[in-house]
C-alpha cells in the first residue's frame, strides 16, 4: 500500500525530529556525566591536597613561627572532615597520631614522621585524582562514541530520506510534465499510469480523459480542416490580383494563378520552396523579397511585362500575426499583394497628355489676346475712353491669370512624366531671395507690405537649378503677400544649420489649421474658407521642384499666428 504525500511528509519530518531529539538527549546525558566526574575531582581531592600543602607549610615553620602549630591543627581539623577515599581515613588517623606524638615531644624524628604521614595522604589523593581522570576520559570516549554513532546513523537515515523522498514526489510530477509536453506536440495518444501515486491518480485520469477527447476532436475535425483548406485555396485562386503567402522562414505557402503567371513559374516548383532560393533564378521574385527584407522609403509602382503587354502593380506587404496561447500576437509570416494599377496608370498618362496638349493649345489664343491688348493700348490705333480702358485692364488680368495657370499646368506635367530637366549650378541663397523680392516688389507695394530680409554673414552656397528654386521662392513670397493684411510685414531669409541650409518665408497673416499642413501640398487643394483665388497647383509644383533637388519643403503654422514655409537643402 502506497502512502500519501502528506503521510510521507509527516513520517519523514517526524523521523528527523526524533533523531534530533535522540542525538540531543544522548549529548546532554554524556556531557552531564563528564561534568559530574570533573566536579568530583575538583571538589573532593583538590581540598585534601590543599589542606595537606598548608600543613606541610606550617610544619616547616613550626620551630620559628608560634602560629604555625595553630595553622597545622586548623587544617588537620578540616582534613578530618574531608574523608572521601577508602584508605584516606586510616592515613588521616595515622597523621593525627604522629602529630600528637610531635606535640608531646618536638624533635626531628617526629617531624619527619608527620611529614611522611602527610605525604601518604597526598599520595592517596593524587592516586584518586589519576583514577578519576581515567574514569572521566573513559566517560568522554564513551560519550564521543555514542554521539558519533547516533550522529552517523541520523546522517545515513537523513541522506536516504533526502534521496528517496524527493524522487517519490518528483517522479509523478515529471511523468505529468512529459505527458503535457507530448500533448503540446500534438501526440494525443499519450496516456499516464499513476495508480500507485494516490494524489496523482485523479490527475492522471483527468489527463487521459482530456487526451481521449482531443484525439476524438482531431479525428472529427481533420476532414473539416482539409475541406477548409481547399475552400481557402479556392478563394485565393479566385482573387484576380497576384497574391503570395510566405511563412516566417520565407518559404512560400501559397501563390494564386495570377502570381504564378507573372512569376512565370509552376505551382509544384514554388509551394514549400524557399523564396530566397527561388529569387536567385527569378528577377521579379528577387525584387519582391528584397523589398520585403529592406523596405525602401519611396514606393514606386512595379512595372512588369507579361502576356505581351506592360502592366503596373502597386506592391503591398502585409505582416501576419496570430494570437498565440491567448497571450500575445506572434509574427508568423507575410502576404505579398500586387494590386494591378495599369488602368489607373493609363488614365493618369492620358490625363497628363491631355493637360499638356490643352496647355500648349491655350497659349496661342492667350498670346493673341495679349497682343491685341497691346495694340489697343497703343495711341496710334486710337484713344480709349475710361470704360474701354477698364474693360481692357480686366481682359489683361484674366489673360495673365490664364497664362499663369497654363504655365503651372505645363510644369506639373513635366514633373508627372519625369521630364523635369534640372540645370544645377553653384548659387548663393541671397541671389534667390533677391530675385523673389524683385519679382514680387510691385505686388508688395500694391498691398503696402514691408519685406524684411534676414541673412547671416557666413552661409554655404547651394548647388541647385536657380531658375526653378527662384520660382519656388517667388511663389511662396507671392502667397505670403496675398495672405498678409495691408500694411503688414513679411520676413524672408536664410540660415545655416549643421549640414544644411534653410531658406524661409514668414508671414503674419491668418495662418493655416494644422490639420491642413499636409493637404496644402496636394494638387488642386485649397484651404476651406480661403478668399484668395488660385489654381491650387503652386505649392504642389514647388514641393516637387524642391524634392527633385533632394530637399524638403515644410510649413509651420497655427491659426491666427501666421505661417512659415521652409525650404531645406543638404550641403
Amino acid at each position: 500500500m502506497s502512502l500519501k504525500i502528506k503521510t510521507k511528509l509527516r513520517y519523514g519530518i517526524g523521523l528527523l525530529f526524533a533523531m534530533i531529539v535522540l542525538l540531543g538527549g544522548i549529548s546532554v546525558k554524556n556531557i552531564s556525566d563528564m561534568s559530574a566526574d570533573t566536579r568530583n575531582i575538583l571538589a573532593d581531592n583538590y581540598n585534601s591536597l590543599l589542606y595537606s600543602r598548608r600543613m606541610l607549610d606550617a610544619l616547616e615553620r613550626i620551630d620559628s613561627d608560634p602560629s604555625a602549630q595553630a595553622d597545622f591543627e586548623k587544617n588537620l581539623g578540616l582534613q578530618k572532615k574531608n574523608i572521601t577515599e577508602v584508605d584516606e581515613n586510616v592515613a588521616t588517623s595515622h597523621l593525627v597520631a604522629q602529630y600528637e606524638q610531635l606535640a608531646k615531644e618536638r624533635n626531628e624524628e617526629n617531624i619527619r614522621r608527620v611529614r611522611l604521614a602527610l605525604n601518604q595522604v597526598m599520595s592517596l589523593n593524587m592516586a584518586s585524582i589519576y583514577r578519576k581522570s581515567q574514569v572521566a576520559e573513559s566517560t568522554s570516549q564513551k560519550a564521543l562514541f555514542w554521539i558519533w554513532g547516533i550522529g552517523l546513523s541520523c546522517m545515513v537515515v537523513a541522506f536516504a530520506f533526502l534521496i528517496r523522498f524527493p524522487r517519490s514526489i518528483n517522479t509523478p510530477i515529471r511523468m505529468l510534465m512529459d505527458g503535457i509536453m507530448e500533448i503540446a506536440n500534438h501526440n494525443y495518444e499519450k496516456r499516464l499510469d499513476l495508480a500507485k501515486y494516490d494524489e496523482f491518480e485523479g490527475v492522471a485520469k483527468s489527463f487521459n480523459r482530456m487526451a481521449e477527447r482531443l484525439t476524438e476532436y482531431r479525428k472529427s475535425t481533420l476532414a473539416d480542416i482539409i475541406q477548409g483548406k481547399k475552400y481557402i485555396e479556392a478563394i485565393v485562386n479566385s482573387i484576380t490580383e497576384p497574391i503570395i503567402g510566405l511563412d516566417r522562414d520565407r518559404k512560400i505557402l501559397f501563390a494564386n494563378n495570377e502570381a504564378l503567371t507573372i512569376l512565370n513559374l509552376k505551382r509544384e516548383n514554388v509551394i514549400g520552396k524557399s523564396a530566397s532560393e527561388l529569387s536567385l533564378r527569378n528577377d521579379l521574385l528577387r525584387r519582391l523579397v528584397r523589398e520585403l527584407i529592406q523596405p525602401s522609403e519611396k514606393k514606386e509602382p512595379l512595372k512588369i511585362y507579361a502576356d505581351n503587354k506592360e502592366s503596373y502593380f502597386q506592391v503591398q506587404y502585409i505582416p501576419i500575426r496570430v494570437l498565440e496561447n491567448g497571450e500575445a500576437e506572434v509574427y508568423v509570416g507575410d502576404v505579398i499583394l500586387l494590386k494591378n494599377i495599369t488602368e489607373f496608370k493609363e488614365l493618369d498618362s492620358a490625363k497628363t497628355t491631355f493637360i499638356s496638349t490643352i496647355s500648349h493649345e491655350l497659349k496661342t489664343p492667350i498670346s493673341a489676346i495679349m497682343m491685341s491688348l497691346k495694340l489697343l493700348e497703343d495711341a496710334r490705333v486710337g484713344a480709349m475712353n475710361d470704360e474701354q480702358k477698364a474693360l481692357a485692364e480686366s481682359i489683361k488680368e484674366s489673360s495673365n491669370r490664364l497664362l499663369e495657370i497654363t504655365s503651372e499646368l505645363l510644369k506639373m506635367t513635366q514633373v508627372e512624366t519625369g521630364k523635369l530637366q534640372l540645370n544645377p549650378k553653384i548659387t548663393k541663397p541671397i541671389e534667390l531671395i533677391e530675385y523673389a523680392i524683385k519679382a514680387n516688389q510691385v505686388q508688395a507695394d500694391r498691398f503696402n507690405c514691408h519685406i524684411e530680409v534676414e541673412y547671416p554673414e557666413k552661409i554655404s552656397k547651394l548647388f541647385v537649378d536657380s531658375e526653378k528654386i527662384a520660382w519656388v521662392l517667388t511663389n511662396l513670397l507671392s502667397n505670403a503677400i496675398h495672405y498678409t493684411p495691408e500694411n503688414g510685414r513679411i520676413i524672408i531669409g536664410a540660415r545655416q544649420q549643421d549640414h544644411s541650409v534653410e531658406i524661409y518665408v514668414q508671414d503674419f497673416g491668418k495662418g493655416i489649421d494644422p490639420r491642413y499642413h499636409q493637404s496644402i501640398f496636394d494638387r488642386y487643394f485649397r484651404v476651406p474658407g480661403t478668399k484668395v483665388q488660385g489654381s491650387g497647383l503652386g505649392l504642389a509644383i514647388s514641393k516637387d521642384f524642391v524634392e527633385a533637388h533632394g530637399g524638403t519643403l515644410s510649413v509651420d503654422s497655427a491659426v491666427g499666428k501666421g505661417s512659415t514655409f521652409v525650404i531645406k537643402f543638404n550641403v
